[in-house]
C-alpha cells in the first residue's frame, strides 16, 4: 500500500499506449463509434464509394474501404499517431472547420484497442500501396508495400482484445449490430452523392445508389426509414438570415413510441443537440399525441464560423454562437410547416414545396358576426360546460362562430340535437343540402360532400378518391381552437392582472440573474416578476388567463427555458392548454344530430383550418378509405 502511495504521488509521463487507451474511452464506446470514426475519414477523403464490412457484430471485424484520395507513402507513419492530422494546422482552420474528422485521435485511439492495418494508395496505379500497423508498447508504425486500387482500407480486429473489462460491456450480436447500422445510416443520409455498402456475415444488407435528385433522395430515406416515413412527410426548404434548413418533417400522425428516427444534420455532421431538440418539441407541442414522438431528416446549413463542433470528443454536440437566432428560425420554420397540415386537394411534390424565406403563421382578426342560435336562445355551448369556470370566456371566443359553404353564402353550424321525431323548421336551413355532383365526382372539394351520420359520432362524406370518415368533435374542436388562437392573437397583447398579494419564489442566484437579464422577454409575456433580494423573486402580475394558475411552477420553468434556449414558450403554452380545454367544452359533441348543410360546413371549414389534420390532443381528425382498399375488402374484381 506503502508504494502504491509513493507511485500514484510521482508525476511522470504516461506510456503512449496507456494514453491512447485513455483517448479511447472518449472516443471508441462500442463498434458503432469505430464504424463512424473510419466513415467519417472517408468522407473527408472525398470518396464516391464507401463500403463497410462488419463480422459478429463488429466485435471480431469492422472494415471501411473507400475511393478517396488516399494517403502517400511519406504520410503513412503518421496517420497512425495521435495529434496527428491533415484537416487543421492553425486555432483559425479550427474555428471554422468544415470537415467532420479533424482531432487526430481516432485511429491512434483504435489501433490501441484492436488490430488495426491500413492499407492505402494515393497512385492511380492499383500496383503501388502501403500498409501500416502499429506495434509494441510504444505504438511504433511498420510501413510495407501493399497494392491497393485509389483509396484507404482500414480493418479492425478484435475489438478490445487487450482491454477485457470492456470487453465484456458488448451485447449481443444482434444489439451491436444494430447500433453499427445506425451509425451506417446517419452517414448515408448525410451524403446522398455517396454510394454505400453494408455487409453484414458476408451478406449485403444495404445497397444504396447514389443520387441528388429529389426523388433519388426520398428512395434512399425509404430504403433506410421505410416507405411510411416518406408517405407520412412533408418536405421542407426555407433560408433566412444566412441560416438554410431542409429535409423532410414527419406528420403529426405519422409519430413513434420513441425518438429513433429523428436525424438533424449541421453542415453535413449528425448531431443531437438540446436547443435544436427544445425547438422541435414546441414546433410539435398542440399537435402531437401525448406520450409520442416526431419523426424527422433535417439538414441547417450555416457559416462554420458560428457554430462550434469542438465541444465533446465524440462530435454528436456543437455550441451555436446566436442560439437564440438557431433557435427561432428553426421553432418558426417547423411551426409554420406544420400549421399547413390540412387536408387539400392535392400533397405537393417535395420539390415544390419549397420557398426563400422563413414566414411567421398568419393570424387575421375575426370580423364581427352575428350570435350563434344556440347562444341567442341561451342554451349551453355544451354538456357541462356552464360549470367550466371558463364558460362565460369560451362565449366570447365563440362570439360569431360560423362556417361558411364553397359558394361563401352563410350557413350556422348548430350543434344541437333536433327532438326525437321532429324535423328542423324549413327557415333553420339556409339552402337546399349539397351532394356529390353526379356528373363529375372529381369536383368534390378535398373532403367532399357529407352523406351522413354514422351513430352522431362520425360523418362520412365522399370525395374524388372514396369515402371520407369525419370525428366531428375532434375537427370541430380543433376548429374552435384556432379560431380563438387567432382572436388571441389579433387582440395584439396579453390582458394582465395583478395579484392582490404578490408570490414570494426562494430562487437561486442563477434564476436571479436569469430574471434580471430578461426582464423586457418576462414583461412582454404578461409576467412582471422583481428582484426582492439576492435569492427572492416576486411575482406581482400574470397573464388574465392564467390568472388560476400556479406562479412558482410557471416562473421556474420560465427561467429554466430562458436560461438554456434564450427563449421560453410557456406563458404561450399554458394558454394554449387553457384555450384547448375551453374549445373542448365548447365543441361539437357525439350524438349532436346535424344537417347535411351543417356537415358540409364543418368540412369547408376544416380544409381552411391550419393543423385540422389532428384535434387538440394530436389524435387525428380524419381518414380515407379509396376505392381500391374498398374493392379489396369486398373482394370485388377478384
Amino acid at each position: 500500500m506503502t508504494e502504491l502511495n509513493s507511485l500514484s504521488g510521482r508525476i511522470h509521463v504516461l506510456d503512449p499506449r496507456l494514453a491512447n487507451q485513455i483517448a479511447a474511452g472518449e472516443v471508441v464506446e462500442r463498434p458503432s463509434s469505430v464504424t463512424k470514426e473510419l466513415i467519417e475519414n472517408a468522407i473527408d477523403a472525398g470518396s464516391q464509394r464507401i463500403e463497410v464490412e462488419i463480422e459478429q457484430g463488429g466485435a471480431r471485424l469492422i472494415k471501411v474501404r473507400d475511393d478517396g484520395i488516399g494517403i502517400g507513402e511519406q504520410d503513412l507513419p503518421l496517420a497512425l499517431a495521435r495529434h496527428a492530422t491533415s484537416k487543421i494546422s492553425s486555432l483559425e482552420d479550427l474555428e471554422g472547420v468544415s470537415s467532420l474528422g479533424f482531432r487526430g485521435e481516432a485511429l491512434a485511439s483504435i489501433s490501441s484497442v484492436s488490430r488495426l492495418e491500413l492499407v492505402s494508395n494515393a497512385d492511380e496505379d492499383p500496383r503501388q500501396g502501403w500498409r501500416v500497423v502499429a506495434e509494441g508498447r510504444g505504438m511504433e508504425a511498420r510501413v510495407t508495400p501493399a497494392p491497393h486500387p485509389r483509396g484507404t482500407s482500414v480493418s479492425v480486429r478484435d475489438l478490445f482484445f487487450n482491454t477485457p473489462a470492456r470487453r465484456k460491456f458488448l451485447r449481443t450480436e444482434k444489439t451491436e449490430f444494430a447500433h453499427v447500422e445506425e451509425a451506417f445510416r446517419r452517414q448515408a443520409l448525410s451524403r446522398y452523392d455517396i454510394a454505400w455498402v453494408l455487409r453484414h456475415n458476408q451478406k449485403v444488407v444495404h445497397q444504396l445508389p447514389p443520387g441528388n435528385t429529389p426523388t433519388a433522395r426520398e428512395r434512399r430515406i425509404a430504403s433506410l426509414l421505410g416507405k411510411n416515413f416518406i408517405e407520412h412527410a412533408r418536405y421542407i426548404e426555407r433560408e433566412a438570415g444566412g441560416l438554410r434548413l431542409s429535409g423532410w418533417v414527419g406528420l403529426p400522425t405519422h409519430s413513434r413510441s420513441q425518438a429513433d428516427q429523428q436525424y438533424f444534420f449541421v453542415n453535413g455532421r449528425v448531431v443531437r443537440d438540446r436547443l435544436v431538440a427544445h425547438a422541435v418539441r414546441q414546433a410539435y407541442r398542440d399537435v402531437l399525441y401525448n406520450g409520442r414522438h416526431p419523426v424527422f431528416v433535417l439538414y441547417l446549413e450555416l457559416d462554420p464560423d458560428v457554430v462550434d463542433v469542438n465541444v465533446h470528443p465524440t462530435k454528436h454536440e456543437v455550441r451555436f454562437r446566436d442560439g437564440r437566432m438557431v433557435h427561432d428560425f428553426l421553432y418558426s420554420s417547423l411551426h409554420h410547416c406544420l400549421a399547413a397540415s390540412k387536408p387539400t386537394e392535392e400533397e405537393p411534390a417535395a420539390s415544390d414545396t419549397q420557398a426563400n424565406e422563413v414566414v411567421e403563421p398568419t393570424v387575421s382578426a375575426e370580423v364581427e358576426q352575428p350570435e350563434p342560435r344556440w347562444q341567442q336562445q341561451g342554451m349551453p355551448l355544451s354538456e357541462g360546460s356552464d360549470r367550466h369556470p371558463g364558460a362565460e370566456r369560451v362565449r366570447r371566443f365563440m362570439q360569431g362562430y360560423q362556417a361558411l359553404h364553397p359558394d361563401h353564402e352563410e350557413t350556422l353550424l348548430t350543434p344541437q340535437p333536433s327532438p326525437p321525431g321532429q324535423r328542423l323548421a324549413a327557415n333553420e336551413v339556409r339552402e337546399a343540402p349539397l351532394a356529390m355532383p353526379a356528373h363529375d365526382a372529381t369536383a368534390a372539394p378535398p373532403l367532399g360532400f357529407a352523406l351522413g351520420q354514422l351513430h352522431g359520432v362520425y360523418i362520412l362524406a365522399q370525395n374524388a378518391q372514396g369515402l371520407v370518415l369525419v370525428d366531428m368533435h375532434a375537427a370541430h374542436e380543433r376548429i374552435v381552437y384556432e379560431r380563438m388562437k387567432n382572436q388571441l392573437a389579433a387582440a395584439k397583447g396579453i390582458d394582465t392582472q395583478p395579484l392582490l398579494v404578490p408570490v414570494s419564489l426562494a430562487a437561486s442566484r442563477s434564476e436571479v440573474a436569469t430574471a434580471e437579464s430578461e426582464r423586457d422577454a418576462i414583461a412582454q409575456l404578461g409576467v412582471e416578476l422583481d428582484v426582492a433580494g439576492p435569492e427572492t423573486l416576486l411575482v406581482r402580475q400574470l397573464p388574465a388567463l392564467l390568472a388560476q394558475a400556479d406562479p412558482e411552477a410557471l416562473v421556474r420553468e420560465m427561467l429554466e427555458e430562458l436560461a438554456r434556449f434564450g427563449r421560453t414558450h410557456q406563458v404561450e403554452a399554458r394558454i394554449h392548454e387553457l384555450l384547448s380545454t375551453m374549445a373542448c367544452h365548447g365543441s361539437v359533441r357525439a350524438n349532436r344530430r346535424l344537417t347535411l348543410d351543417e356537415m358540409n360546413a364543418l368540412l369547408r371549414d376544416m380544409e381552411r383550418t391550419e393543423r385540422s389534420d389532428q384535434c387538440n390532443h394530436g389524435r387525428p381528425t380524419w381518414t380515407q378509405m379509396s376505392m381500391k382498399a374498398l374493392d379489396r375488402l369486398f373482394l370485388r374484381g377478384q
